[in-house]
C-alpha cells in the first residue's frame, strides 16, 4: 500500500515546492491537490462536508501550477489532482496542461477527476448542473483522444472538434492515470467506461468498502486500483483500508503555515514508517 497526502494549497499555507520536498523526504508517495476556481458569495449549494465551508476552499491555487512547482522540487513524488473539476475546464486546454505536467515531472502526473458539488460555481463556467455528468464523460473521452492520437478529433453533444494536433503527448503510456472521484450510484459506470481507478472520499459513500471494491472489480473484469483520499492518519483506519483492498491512502492535511505543517507531517510519517 502507498501513502500520500491530499490537501488544499493556498496563499496562506505552506507553498507547493516546500510541501513537495517535505513529503518526499518523509517517504510519502504522492501529493494530490484540490481545485476550486472560485467560491460564489451566495453559498446556496450546501457543502457535503458539513455546515461551514472551510476557509481554504476560497483560496486555492490553480492545481496544475502548484503541482508543477511541487514536481520541480522533487524527483519521485507523484503529483495529482484530487479532484480536477473537469466540467469547469476546456478539454483541449486540460489535455495540454496534464500532458505538460507529465512531461516536466518525468511521467509522474495523475488526473483525479469529478463533477463537483457547487452548482453556482458550475453555472459561472457556463455548465448546466443537470447535464454535468454527460459533460464530464465527453470531456474525459476527448482528453484521452488528444493524449493518444496524432490527429485527434471528437464529436459529441457537448464536445465537438475536427482533427487537431495537440502536443506535448504524455510521458506515461498510454496516458496518465485517470482516477474517478465520487461514490454515487453511477460512479462505477464511469470507472468501468473511462476510468483507470476509483478515488472516493473516505466517509462519503464508503460504507462497506470491501464489498464495494469487490463489486467494482467484478464489474470491470480487472483489478481496478483504488485510492482513498481525505483519510485520517490513524493506524486502525490504515488497517481497515488495507484489508478492504485499497491500493493507496491519501491522508487529509489541513492547510497551515510551513512550521505547523512540518510538525504534522512528522507525526503522520511515523505512522507510515516501515
Amino acid at each position: 500500500m502507498d501513502f500520500g497526502i491530499s490537501t488544499f494549497v493556498t496563499d496562506e499555507g505552506i507553498g507547493p515546492a516546500a510541501l513537495g520536498r517535505a513529503l518526499e523526504e518523509r517517504g510519502f508517495a504522492s501529493l494530490f491537490l484540490a481545485e476550486h476556481t472560485h467560491i460564489p458569495v451566495s453559498r446556496e449549494t450546501p457543502w457535503p462536508g458539513g455546515a461551514e465551508l472551510p476557509r481554504w476552499y476560497y483560496r486555492t491555487l490553480d492545481p496544475f501550477v502548484a503541482l508543477t512547482a511541487a514536481a520541480a522540487a522533487t524527483e519521485r513524488l507523484r503529483v495529482g489532482t484530487g479532484i480536477a473539476l473537469v466540467i469547469q475546464r476546456d478539454p483541449i486546454v486540460l489535455a495540454k496542461e496534464v500532458a505538460s505536467l507529465d512531461l516536466v515531472s518525468g511521467g509522474r502526473a495523475v488526473l483525479g477527476i469529478g463533477a463537483g458539488w457547487n452548482r453556482e460555481e458550475m453555472r459561472n463556467h457556463g455548465t448546466d448542473p443537470r447535464t454535468r455528468m454527460a459533460l464530464l464523460r465527453e470531456r474525459v473521452l476527448a482528453v484521452k483522444e488528444l493524449w493518444t492520437k496524432d490527429e485527434a478529433e471528437f464529436h459529441g453533444e457537448f464536445v465537438d472538434f475536427d482533427p487537431v494536433f495537440s502536443y506535448p503527448k504524455p510521458v506515461q503510456h498510454p496516458h496518465p492515470p485517470v482516477l474517478i472521484g465520487g461514490s454515487g450510484p453511477t460512479t462505477f459506470d464511469r470507472v468501468v467506461e473511462f476510468g483507470d481507478g476509483w478515488m472516493p472520499i473516505l466517509g462519503r459513500g464508503t460504507e462497506n468498502l470491501p464489498a464495494r471494491i469487490a463489486e467494482l472489480r467484478e464489474r470491470a473484469g480487472r483489478r481496478v486500483p483504488v485510492t482513498v483520499f481525505g483519510a485520517p492518519p490513524r493506524p486502525d483506519v490504515v488497517d481497515e483500508l488495507r484489508a478492504a483492498g485499497v491500493d493507496e491512502v491519501l491522508f487529509g492535511l489541513p492547510t497551515e503555515p510551513t512550521d505547523a505543517t512540518l510538525v504534522r507531517l512528522d507525526k503522520i510519517a511515523d505512522l507510515i514508517a516501515p
